[in-house]
């Protein structure tokens, strides 16, 4: 580094300061603009089915979003992978169609069909032109209304499942994870996989699949999102013809509280969990208890995590750990808000002689967040990039549809894409700072590393009274 860098890095700092503080105004006058034009319209249906749409002729595409409440959340510990199983078996027959043939009427109509289940929900999504939106979506809703769950199929998923986890068993970042979501939530299906265990796909039967459907895939159960070239006679003509035989019935929601009881144990001092593993780098995660997407505090969470360590190349444990200390390629830190409470985790990879430079310097940087102020210039910096990049999630027909099912499900209004910008906008250094203290635990924690342990040095890391 020449003499000059620290002035040339400074006028860096104040430049980027000034122009984030401008591009956040002119992101927010675009966006608010642009907010207004998506006008999101509801359509009630007597099935209970709750119904969002969004014209946009610009385009002769359509996208459709089907977000079925039903997810790991709704099943048994001992048969993990129900949800998962029983999404991915949809389109694997229904009483009309074979696997084949559904893959075939999708294909010949250049349609894209994608059936996906998280922690919280299910959905299916249907992206496909205008001119094929009837032929396209009459397969989607016998999917949806008629699965029939053929044995032989359903073994067969069985083992391309079993065999892709045990696959995922020989990546060191999965193994990690998969060892820090059990330690943090034990039984509780956050601190699992969605496909469930070899184990507890061997468990499941055919009757397990059938009665989840029955249980949790309702129309009162599920929220469907139509955007595109497309209007609302269209989507009743659509939804009365095709939708007939998807009939409205009573489903047990598993409260909330009984979720709320299970999900945390107590974590009373760093604890260590190590993994032997024959790799070039340790593999390593660090975190703690985290927050659910309705927390109050949910935008100070996010300008803070983006200062900590979401923010890619602008984060601190990045312009450190990466840039000044050269001991990883990347590192990142997130907080997974979910309908629950969730995880914060911080992810890195480094020379098994640095694991414990890199997780002292971690905790370092946690700490600081908590104990020192946050500048102004890191606030507005974070302020402007999430207001910014905000527009990227609903850019297409099919990120908008997504996207909507998402605010739905987590109520978050029908107005989120124009207050988003003014919820981010009213985060201050006092309120990050705040967040940080309420949320970053640097004395309490779990660490979990994958590596070689003759190579790490861990007897400083282990000794908790230096890390309190």
């Amino acid at each position: 580094m020449s003499f000059f860098s620290p002035i040339i890095y400074k006028s860096r700092d104040v430049f980027r300061f000034y122009f984030s503080v401008i591009l956040t105004l002119f992101i927010f006058f675009f966006l608010s603009s642009y907010a207004y034009g998506l006008s999101i319209k509801n359509l009630s249906h007597p099935s209970g089915l709750n119904i969002l749409f969004v014209e946009r002729h610009n385009l002769p595409i359509v996208a459709i979003n089907f977000l079925i409440k039903a997810s790991p959340l709704n099943e048994d510990y001992e048969k993990a992978g129900v949800a998962y199983l029983t999404a991915n078996m949809l389109r694997e027959g229904t009483l009309n169609r074979t696997s084949a043939e559904i893959d075939e009427s999708i294909e010949f109509i250049g349609a894209s069909l994608e059936i996906s289940v998280t922690r919280d929900y299910t959905t299916l999504s249907l992206s496909l032109l205008k001119k094929d939106l009837e032929q396209g979506f009459q397969v989607l809703a016998d999917i949806i209304q008629r699965p029939s769950f053929p044995e032989n199929e359903i073994k067969r998923k069985k083992e391309l499942l079993k065999g892709m986890l045990k696959q995922k068993e020989e990546d060191p970042s999965y193994i990690v994870s998969k060892v820090f979501l059990k330690e943090l939530f034990g039984n509780h299906s956050y601190g699992r996989a969605t496909e469930g265990t070899i184990e507890t796909l061997d468990r499941i039967t055919r009757d397990d699949l059938v009665q989840f459907y029955i249980d949790y895939y309702l129309p009162n159960n599920s929220i469907m999102v139509v955007v595109g070239s497309i209007d609302e006679t269209e989507i009743s003509f659509l939804i009365d013809k095709y939708l007939k035989d998807w009939f409205k019935r009573t489903t047990t929601i598993v409260p909330k509280e009984k979720f709320i009881h299970q999900i945390y144990r107590e974590i009373q001092s760093p604890e260590i969990k190590f993994i032997e593993r024959d790799i070039t780098q340790a593999n390593i995660i660090l975190g703690h208890r985290g927050i659910s997407r309705d927390n109050p505090d949910y935008y100070d969470i996010v300008v803070m995590n983006y200062i900590l360590g979401g923010g890619g190349f602008s984060s601190r444990l990045m312009k450190i750990i990466r840039d000044q200390m050269g001991l990883t390629y990347s590192i990142h830190s997130a907080f997974s808000a979910n309908k629950y409470p969730a995880e914060f985790y911080i992810e890195v990879q480094t020379k098994h002689e640095s694991a414990d430079m890199v997780i002292r310097e971690i905790l370092r940087q946690m700490k600081k967040m908590v104990m020192e102020n946050i500048s102004e210039e890191e606030v507005e910096e974070a302020k402007a990039f999430l207001i910014g990049s905000f527009p990227r999630r609903f850019e297409t027909i099919k990120k908008i549809a997504d996207f909507l099912a998402l605010v739905e499900f987590y109520q978050l209004g029908k107005d989120y894409i124009i207050k988003y910008p003014e919820y981010i906008k009213k985060v201050t250094q006092e309120s990050v700072k705040s967040a940080a203290i309420k949320y970053l635990n640097p004395h309490n924690y779990i660490v979990v590393i994958a590596g070689k342990k003759d190579k790490i040095n861990l007897s400083d890391i282990e000794k908790s009274e230096q890390l309190r």
